[in-house]
């Protein structure tokens, strides 16, 4: 027998979530990596910075930047929990947010690690991880849970599962909601530095 299926096989159900998110989380730093990684034209790089610059001025003008990166990052997240194709459309959607990092750094003059490292630092980093990763999981979990429902018990499962899935809902809601507080109170005291 495969020694990962034989470990995997003997862990308790909260187990297996925990360890699920914890593999997705870091998959998603993968592939934020990943799209650092990009080779961007400068004209992309400044066309990318100055639409985040420019929505982050409107949103701050019009004193709406709290409910913009909650309701922003909630949908995101609310995507990530469709079954599989969730989990997908994250990684993606990950992928296009560390091109999106290496082009701040590029506009910027900075080395893009030390870009990501500095996010990394950040309270909302681990705040939007832990939803994102937490959705994705979610996502596999109810796809698999799909495929059981026409066993016996199977939609006791699925009623368990989609019960979770609304918890999940819930706390990722409250971890987004916070991170959009401190998002904006980094936004905030990096603008009084300068």
């Amino acid at each position: 027998m495969n020694p990962v299926y034989a470990f995997w096989m003997q862990l308790s159900p909260k187990r297996k979530r925990v360890y699920s998110i914890a593999f997705i989380f870091v998959v998603s730093l993968v592939m934020v990596i990943a799209g650092t990684l990009v080779p961007l034209s400068s004209e992309d790089a400044n066309a990318i910075s100055e639409q985040l610059n420019q929505t982050l001025t409107q949103n701050q003008a019009n004193n709406t930047l709290i409910p913009y990166i909650f309701q922003n990052n909630f949908l995101i997240c609310l995507l990530m929990f469709v079954p599989l194709v969730g989990a997908a459309l994250g990684m993606f959607i990950l992928f296009q947010t560390g091109i999106a990092l290496g082009a701040i750094a590029a506009t910027q003059g900075f080395p893009v690690w030390l870009a990501f490292a500095s996010l990394m630092v950040t309270p909302v980093f681990w705040l939007e991880f832990a939803a994102y990763s937490t959705a994705m999981a979610s996502s596999i979990w109810l796809f698999r849970r799909i495929f059981q429902v026409s066993k016996p018990g199977g939609r006791e499962i699925m009623l368990r599962e989609l019960k979770w899935t609304g918890i999940f809902i819930a706390v990722c809601a409250g971890l987004l909601a916070v991170g959009a507080v401190v998002e904006v109170w980094l936004i905030n005291f990096g603008n009084s530095l300068t």
